[in-house]
């Protein structure tokens, strides 16, 4: 990508200006999606009641020893294919020295030296430009417990259900040069994630969490000063804290002072970065193979077998979507975003009897009635698409009516609108707008509008035509906006050109 280019996509928030570029890296931390524990069989289920899900190794008694979740290492493999990164034959687990109350143990199982995955890369689209985002490694790790600080006025209470629940971290190399790069890039890597089923993405829930490294230099000069924000629970935050961490650097800088190496928090109040500790480094953590724990050892006959399992990813779909429904780039983008959404659109294409017969006229209005309508109503509501009201069979019932040009894309609308809000019956309520529909009737709503505004319609034949939408959104109303508005116009046309209102 360009200088240039990154200018272009550079809508961050922050005074950044032409003199100064931002680098930005990712640590992300996705929770495997596995119902127990990395190295014990206590469940990782959310929000049991504290303490409940422990088992005597999370809880770090002496004499238990961690054994190896095997379907966490193939979920990790997976992540690593469909991320383009090298699969390592031979990776080994690592002592991460470190002490806090909510780590019973003293140290954090996790990979330093041996990681399972090297490399890898993840494609971000900007306004029709396109950048690959490169990953330095993909590693295993255990989660730590939960300190509670604000439940008690003078003590700190600890939870360890989260202790030893599985983690890939996904670190990226410092190569977003925006925050409108950053959320892109989680975004993307979320919805990757989702698709191969290997974390939920559920950031509410500590699901997917982001560790933000972020420096700042003039144009053309070496990387400044790392600083690391720590435990960003959604992509609004992630965006926050770079603004306001690029702008608190770039007025230490202006006035000589020195950025200092550390760890900041992100306040979600205030909106601003507050010092936890000065920044780590490696050797601060003695990194050790952990003794107990053997090197995990993958064949490549069962990398190929994971390889095989790997589902279509978002971009692929999104190319099918296009060249095989015909759908615009927008379009597809959006219903590929979310593997629910694609889901739900191919289940309601699928239903449709014309689909064969006008395969892209029927994904189009499939397309328009879902990412419009149903998603404006899921978004109004705070609803997801499995909770959505109106089903797969509903919608495809509906978009065969519009396909048949029996009722239009306005009524069609409509009809969702009314199923939503009052759980009528889908059929009986497309027949209702289909016979609202009707011509005749239409005729006699459009003759009753003008006889009643005899007056405006003189003004109209002495040239006053503006009047011509007045009659148009008089008629909408008499049918409570239930009427096609081309059948009305067409109606409209007609009757005022007729002798009788001449």
């Amino acid at each position: 990508m360009t200088k240039e280019s990154s200018d272009k996509t550079n809508k961050s928030g922050s005074n950044i200006g032409n003199e100064w570029e931002m680098a930005i890296g990712l640590e992300i931390h996705a929770q495997i999606t596995s119902t127990t524990k990395l190295f014990s069989c206590a469940t990782t289920v959310f929000g049991k009641q504290p303490n409940s899900q422990v088992s005597l190794l999370d809880a770090g008694f002496p004499g238990t020893l961690p054994v190896i979740n095997d379907f966490c290492i193939e979920q990790a493999v997976k992540t690593g294919l469909a991320l383009n990164g090298k699969v390592n034959n031979i990776s080994n687990f690592d002592r991460k020295n470190y002490f806090y109350p909510d780590l019973p143990l003293g140290y954090q199982i996790s990979q330093f030296y041996n990681p399972i995955i090297s490399d890898g890369s993840v494609t971000i689209d900007i306004n029709n430009i396109k950048k690959n985002i490169s990953l330095d490694h993909i590693h295993i790790e255990q989660d730590a417990g939960k300190s509670i600080h604000d439940l008690h006025p003078n003590k700190t209470l600890i939870d360890l259900n989260r202790s030893g629940v599985p983690l890939m971290e996904i670190v990226t190399k410092p190569e977003m040069k925006s925050s409108e790069e950053a959320m892109s890039f989680v975004k993307k890597l979320r919805s990757i994630l989702r698709y191969l089923g290997t974390c939920n993405g559920n950031m509410e829930k500590g699901n997917l969490r982001i560790d933000l490294n972020i420096s700042v230099n003039k144009v053309g000069d070496e990387l400044g000063t790392r600083v690391e924000i720590k435990n960003l629970n959604s992509i609004r935050f992630m965006n926050l804290a770079i603004d306001y961490e690029v702008n608190r650097q770039i007025k230490m800088l202006d006035n000589n002072d020195k950025v200092q190496q550390e760890t900041r928090l992100f306040d979600p109040i205030k909106y601003i970065t507050k010092k936890m500790r000065s920044k780590e480094d490696s050797q601060d953590y003695r990194y050790f193979p952990d003794p107990d724990l053997p090197p995990i050892i993958l064949s490549n006959n069962y990398i190929s077998k994971v390889k095989e399992s790997i589902a279509e990813l978002p971009d692929s779909k999104q190319m099918r979507f296009m060249k095989e429904y015909s759908l615009s780039k927008y379009d597809s983008s959006i219903l590929v975003s979310e593997k629910s959404y694609s889901t739900y659109f191919e289940e309601s294409l699928k239903n449709n009897k014309f689909l064969e017969s006008n395969q892209s006229d029927v994904a189009k209005i499939t397309a328009n009635l879902l990412t419009g309508t149903i998603f404006s109503l899921l978004k109004k509501d705070n609803m997801s698409i499995e909770e959505s009201k109106i089903s797969e069979k509903d919608l495809s019932y509906i978009v065969e009516h519009v396909h048949k040009s029996e009722i239009s894309n306005h009524i069609a609308k409509g009809i969702i609108n009314t199923v939503w809000d009052t759980g009528e019956d889908i059929e009986y309520s497309v027949h209702k707008a289909k016979s609202e529909q009707n011509d005749d009737r239409l005729e006699y709503v459009v003759e009753d509008v003008l006889d009643k505004n005899k007056q405006k319609v003189e003004e109209y034949n002495k040239g006053k035509l503006k009047l011509f939408d007045f009659f148009i959104g008089m008629a909408m109303k008499n049918t409570r906006g239930k009427a096609d508005p081309v059948a009305v116009r067409k109606i409209l046309t007609k009757k005022l050109s007729s002798e009788k209102y001449r």
